[in-house]
């Protein structure tokens, strides 16, 4: 008998995850009981339709590793990356060329499974325009044959204006947006697809999210991925892109984590709907 069903499909380009597979409460509330660790992401890509590695930031792994991922996870399945948070912390980021080829290299083991490519610079870090952007410059948009797309998560306050917006256009990159109030947050579109990390889930609600809050982020995903800009999300430009379909990723992600595979599972539901 098999153990996991059918896997979802991605509904409007849209797909539904969260970050990581392997956390130990997950065991009580997500998983089956019995599930052996090593079958744990065969399960969770079997009940989502993509999952944010957050691994990666704090270390690389090897190329066979990256490929056995890949393998037991479905067709249509899709993981996003955090880059190594080394590359972006080093003091002359325009510098990092051989630390990026070695990271992209590697994880483009991937495959068809390689979806974005998460560069995250917190909030300590003073970003300075013209080495921020030579860096920019040395992000390729393809490896080994794979098309790359690159996600900027970007937590200087100070950096992220219309400036960073008109950078972050020209170089055809998409933007973090978040529902958190403790990172900037702004739903300007600048790339041929949107990123969402949702980081306000609840321990005391089953799905995370409640069933309201979930419609109306199934709403807002359909509206991305039809080329729209739901217009109840904060902006820092007051233009609008261009209405053309795009992919749209979605990641519940911290705050009540324990939840955070019930409302991926609520949401994706929704999106059926």
């Amino acid at each position: 008998m098999a153990l996991f069903d059918e896997p979802p499909c991605p509904v409007n380009g849209i797909r539904v995850g969260v970050g990581g597979w392997t956390f130990v409460p997950w065991r009580n509330n997500f998983y089956p009981k019995g599930l052996v660790q090593r079958r744990e992401l065969e399960y969770a890509s079997r009940k989502l339709t993509a999952i944010e590695i957050n691994g990666t930031y704090y270390g690389t792994q090897k190329p066979a590793t990256y490929a056995k991922w890949a393998a037991e996870t479905p067709p249509g399945f899709m993981f996003s990356a955090k880059a190594p948070m080394r590359i972006m912390q080093a003091r002359s980021l325009e510098k990092t060329g051989p630390q990026i080829e070695d990271f992209l290299g590697g994880i483009a083991s991937l495959g068809d499974r390689l979806g974005p490519i998460v560069w995250q610079f917190d909030a300590n870090q003073r970003l300075q325009r013209e080495s921020f952007g030579q860096f920019l410059d040395l992000l390729p948009k393809q490896i080994e044959g794979c098309a790359l797309r690159h996600v900027l998560d970007v937590r200087d306050r100070d950096f992220v204006n219309t400036d960073y917006l008109a950078l972050v256009r020209k170089h055809g990159m998409a933007t973090v947006f978040t529902d958190s109030p403790d990172y900037p947050s702004f739903a300007d579109v600048t790339a041929n697809f949107v990123y969402a990390r949702l980081m306000r889930s609840r321990s005391n609600v089953a799905t995370g999210y409640s069933g309201e809050e979930l419609d109306g982020w199934a709403k807002r995903a359909h509206a991305w991925a039809d080329g729209e800009q739901p217009a109840e999300l904060p902006y820092l430009d007051t233009g609008r892109a261009p209405q053309l379909k795009r992919d749209v990723f979605v990641f519940f992600i911290s705050a009540a984590k324990e939840y955070n595979p019930a409302a991926a599972m609520a949401l994706i539901e929704r999106l059926r709907g």
